[in-house]
């Protein structure tokens, strides 16, 4: 296996001005070592997830790094720039610059370096001999963890100082051997691995006292001491009293498990010293993750969650002092953590998340306002909801068409089934898809309710969604029932409870409390207005025609192109499936408008980079032909590479695209009753050529609008004007 880094992969004068530039920069250096097989490709990959969260770091550091396919083995490039790049980072550019390289096997070894490395960069004295190397080989021996033979240029003290963290990288490859558990010991150095008091410790050591004690014998000058271990030490004198230190177990994880996830946990130790507190921590990263001791876990005084993805066997610890945020706050402010948690376990305060942990609230920041934490929980239980739509709608669908719009009146096929018979089968579909779009409602509020307080929301959630159905209140009244049981459940996690009952909370008691109280709600006091309010909407849509319906078919257009599978473009889906429940004229017209809308975008895209090649990059055309399967299926995240590429050309050209097919779809009066399908349910569309007319006209106007803004832009750094090694087909129109 090659080495991590060599001097090849290292640029001490890094001229690029954006992130964008410094990646391609130091990724044309790891295709030209033959570490990296297509440069476009690696790229998107790269750009995809830094459409996720900015890599910028403070203390000037970008850290740009994703998991490949078109890696052939862990590989890491450094950049120095002179000018200072933005990635994002709260505290300004950053200087120093590590592209990481992953492939998408990923490779136990090298990733637990890539651990290190990452701790390594939240010492000052690396990252100050990184800013005053001046040979690339030394470097990269530097980065790897080697013993170089003589540093003038990084002066006596930094290397000392930087000797202790970068001995443990030679040990970082061995050590996962034995239990396939690389990233623990790869922070830990041969003491920790060894050492009988290590067993809780699936992280770099056991406690401040550990970490005290190994780092002595190796630093006589003593370099990092004075800035902050007198309390560490003061740990290490009380060490044998386990119970006299405050003690928190920490969670750290990141989409990719690479970078972040071992930089907060490297932080969140080191704040732990300076504050006399014991933090053990478990990295859940890409080499996969050793569990805490049950026993260190039982014994903790509180938890911090730093994380964007979700916490593995979270209910570990259920009923402890929690403070829940995404990782970068674990990296920026750990002290600020540490004595939050403090705080809360001095109050005791029940152990509920901070925050919402379902799998589309994972990017929240605990600053996030209650605007963005509120389309957030909305957001959870549409994606929940999504899947029951899609099966039991085109099941319903397929009845239809099948047995024709009087199906709805068969009988049950429980009671009455003839094998030989069309409708018998229709019948057959149309129950099935009924009972999965009974669900809608009640998914819908549950998975709310689950947004906001975790899984003890699920069952007051649920609970209130089915009342609305009951009432009558339909979609409006399920979204209300499951912000109310959300809240419910949030207040009463915050009473505090005698530790003897904080078992059986999330089991017996908050179940019991919650759901009395959001039925009681839903069924006396705002379910009746709520359900008023649902029927006036639903014959406002059925009286619904000329001019109204053009507008909403206009505004119905436009979110669903917005964000192109974003907040507004679910509400907008949402409204739609929600009258599909109690189906009539105008709800059918208003579903076919959002369905022909929503096809747009990935389709304009698609033959934007048919009619116009050279205006895209190649990763951009490779995305062209996919995007004509995804728009052609209802799949409006299609476009989204192409907007994240581009947002001030792409977003509004498909916006405008969606609002032409949108009012086109209800001025022609077409119908759908099948929420999802694409092109593949037009035959259950009512007037089809009309319909696909509707999507033929925003395709050409999103087409025509993206190629024209396209081709008035200048070329520059991050979007090159096509040359013969991207495309040679265009040599001649490109000059």
């Amino acid at each position: 296996m090659s080495e991590l880094i060599t001097a090849e992969l290292v640029d001490l004068d890094l001229s690029a001005e954006t992130k964008d530039a410094a990646a391609r920069s130091l990724a044309e250096r790891m295709v030209t070592s033959g570490r990296v097989t297509d440069l476009e490709g690696f790229l998107a990959d790269i750009a995809a997830r830094e459409a996720q969260m900015p890599t910028g770091l403070d203390g000037g550091i970008g850290i740009p790094h994703c998991r490949s396919e078109h890696v052939t083995e862990p590989t890491l490039a450094f950049g120095r720039s002179a000018s200072g790049i933005d990635f994002g980072a709260p505290d300004g550019p950053a200087d120093l610059i590590f592209l990481i390289a992953a492939p998408a096997g990923g490779d136990a070894d090298h990733l637990s370096i890539l651990s290190t490395l990452a701790r390594h960069l939240m010492d000052e004295t690396f990252t100050g001999a990184l800013r005053s190397a001046t040979e690339a080989e030394r470097t990269a021996a530097l980065i790897r963890g080697d013993e170089p033979e003589a540093a003038p240029e990084t002066a006596a003290v930094p290397e000392t100082a930087a000797a202790p963290e970068t001995a443990a990288a030679p040990e970082a490859v061995a050590a996962p051997e034995p239990d396939a558990a690389p990233e623990p010991e790869a922070v830990a150095g041969p003491e920790a691995v060894a050492g009988p008091a290590a067993e809780p410790g699936p992280e770099r050591d056991a406690g401040p006292a550990q970490a005290t004690t190994d780092a002595a014998p190796t630093t006589p000058a003593a370099a990092e001491a004075p800035t902050g271990r007198a309390p560490a030490e003061t740990a290490t004198e009380t060490a044998p009293d386990r119970a006299a230190p405050f003690r928190i177990v920490a969670i750290t994880s990141c989409p990719t498990g690479i970078a972040h996830t071992y930089m907060a946990a490297e932080s969140l130790e080191k704040a732990g010293q300076a504050a006399g507190v014991e933090v053990f921590v478990e990295t859940q990263g890409s080499a996969g993750f050793k569990r805490l001791d049950p026993q260190l876990v039982a014994e903790a005084d509180g938890v911090i969650f730093a994380h964007d993805v979700e916490v593995r066997e979270k209910e570990r610890f259920a009923g402890k002092p929690t403070v829940d945020v995404g990782v970068k706050a674990g990296i920026n402010r750990p002290a600020e953590l540490i004595a939050e948690v403090r705080q809360k376990a001095a109050h005791g305060e029940p152990g509920a998340p901070a925050r919402a942990t379902a799998p589309m609230d994972k990017g929240a920041d605990a600053g996030d306002g209650f605007a963005t934490r509120l389309r957030k929980w909305l957001m959870t239980g549409v994606s929940y909801m999504v899947p029951f739509v899609a099966a039991g709608g085109l099941l319903i669908a397929l009845a239809f068409a099948i047995g024709g719009y009087t199906i709805n009146k068969a009988p049950s096929v429980a009671e009455h089934f003839i094998w030989t018979e069309s409708t018998s089968w229709a019948a057959l579909l149309f129950q099935i898809g009924g009972v999965a779009f009974g669900f809608l409602v009640p998914v819908l509020a549950g998975f709310i309710a689950y947004g906001m307080a975790d899984r003890p929301g699920l069952v007051p959630g649920f609970v209130g969604g089915a009342i609305a159905l009951t009432i009558n209140a339909g979609f409006l009244g399920g979204l209300i029932a499951g912000l109310i049981a959300g809240a419910v459940v949030m207040a009463i996690q915050r009473v505090r409870i005698p530790p003897v009952l904080r078992g059986i909370m999330p089991v017996v008691v908050i179940p019991l409390i919650s759901s009395a109280i959001v039925g009681f709600l839903m069924f006396l006091v705002i379910g009746k207005p709520i359900a008023a309010l649902q029927k006036g909407l639903t014959d406002w849509l059925s009286g619904l025609t000329g001019a109204n319906a053009i507008i909403l078919g206009v505004i119905l257009g436009l979110m669903m192109c917005f964000d192109l599978g974003g907040p507004l473009n679910k509400v907008a889906y949402a409204f739609a499936v929600g009258g599909l429940a109690n189906p009539n004229e105008g709800s059918l017209k208003v579903m076919a408008a959002v369905m022909a809308a929503g096809m747009v975008p990935p389709l304009a895209m698609a033959l934007a980079t048919t009619v116009r090649s050279r205006l895209f990059t190649k990763a951009e055309r490779e995305n062209g032909k996919a995007a004509w399967v995804l728009g052609a299926s209802f799949i409006t995240e299609g476009a989204i590479p192409f907007a994240a590429a581009d947002p001030l050309r792409v977003i509004p050209s498909a916006m405008a695209g969606g609002a032409v097919t949108g009012a086109l779809s209800m001025a022609f009066g077409c119908t759908l009753r099948a929420p999802h399908g694409g092109i593949f349910v037009v035959p259950l569309i009512g007037q089809p050529l009309f319909y696909l007319l509707a999507i033929a006209a925003g395709m050409a106007v999103s087409t025509v609008l993206v190629i024209l803004l396209k081709g008035l832009r200048k070329p520059s750094p991050t979007h090159p004007a096509p040359s013969p090694a991207d495309d040679e087909s265009e040599v001649t129109v490109a000059a």
